[in-house]
């Protein structure tokens, strides 16, 4: 256990090993963890709550927990109310008929904020930034939205869970019991969305930043933060007047490793409850569920079984969502604008 420890430690700290931001299986419910462009996209608060456990059963495995908030600065008070307020009787309040009426928000800037820990090994990282948004309608069904989040991560490095055999050959670089950096954290996105499809580009850690622990002149060449850019897209349609269907897929670059591609589907029963899976390429597949509660509240789970290596020692992937939409002055059970 003390090799992978080192393992996973290298895996997070050096760039040609293994991206340095974590994964998120159910970003399909919440991209705004993704792309600061989505900031107050919807006419009420959005709060998710997540917290991901990956690998159970291996130890000092990556332990994920993150609180988003964002809302735009200016609610409208006049917008129509929609089909999922009322709940209409045997009709589908998401229905065909309810699409067909859909009209693009009016001009409007959002903000949010981001709070994450994310813990592998002796390696913990936390971050808090802002984000400010700026929604801008291209035609009656159609908007693009362009955002910012800025703010500092701290990375810490916990030394006296390193373990290198024999005390005397300790490295000096990280003989204290805690060394830590606080770094800026720059992310930016765009964000297309209409009543069909959305798509977007983000980049996270925009500035590239080397990152070391000690000052100690005798350590060897330092890390470096690099930059992470993520492509999303997807559309939907209609299976019947009940079901819906949101292909999605991700692609994920992180220079100089290989494109990483993830594919999603999401099936919805009414604006009540649905049902997901989805691949990772070279990595593993997931099962997600999820149910709106009320017009206030919305949960989602995702079970991860790893296709690679680790499988032989993992119990899978947990990962728990909490939704509350405050403000939800026209009480809509599921979103309207990110689906």
């Amino acid at each position: 256990m003390k090799i992978i420890k080192l393992f996973l430690l290298c895996c997070c700290t050096l760039p040609l090993q293994a991206q340095q931001r974590p994964y998120y299986t159910q970003y399909v419910l919440n991209n705004y963890i993704i792309n600061p462009a989505i900031a107050g996209i919807e006419n009420y608060t959005d709060v998710k709550l997540s917290h991901r456990h990956q690998w159970v059963g291996l130890e000092d495995a990556p332990v994920t927990t993150y609180l988003t908030i964002h809302a735009p600065l200016k609610k409208d008070d006049y917008g129509r109310e929609t089909a999922t307020g009322f709940q209409p009787v045997g009709e589908n309040p998401r229905g065909r008929a309810y699409w067909r009426e859909y009209q693009a928000p009016e001009a409007h800037s959002g903000v949010g904020l981001t709070i994450l820990n994310d813990r592998t090994g002796p390696l913990n990282r936390f971050a808090a930034y802002g984000t400010y948004a700026y929604h801008l309608p291209l035609s009656t069904v159609t908007t693009l939205s362009m955002g910012v989040s800025a703010g500092i991560a701290s990375m810490s490095l916990q030394t006296d869970k390193l373990n290198f055999g024999n005390p005397a050959q300790v490295d000096p670089a990280v003989s204290t019991k805690q060394a830590g950096r606080i770094k800026p954290d720059i992310s930016a996105g765009l964000w297309l969305y209409s009543r069909d499809y959305f798509a977007g580009i983000a980049i996270q850690q925009v500035v590239p930043a080397p990152l070391t622990f000690s000052d100690n002149i005798v350590q060897s060449s330092p890390g470096k933060l690099l930059p992470h850019t993520f492509i999303t897209a997807g559309y939907r349609f209609f299976l019947n007047d009940d079901i819906s269907c949101l292909p999605s897929v991700m692609l994920r670059y992180i220079q100089p490793l290989p494109l990483g591609a993830e594919m999603n589907i999401k099936l919805q029963y009414l604006d009540l409850v649905w049902i997901g899976s989805s691949y990772r390429y070279k990595d593993g597949f997931a099962g997600m569920l999820g149910v709106n509660i009320s017009n206030k509240v919305n949960m989602g789970y995702s079970y991860d079984v790893s296709t690679s290596g680790l499988k032989t020692v993992s119990k899978g992937t947990h990962e728990l969502q909490i939704g509350f939409l405050l403000g939800n002055r026209y009480n809509d059970r599921c979103p309207e604008r990110l689906w």
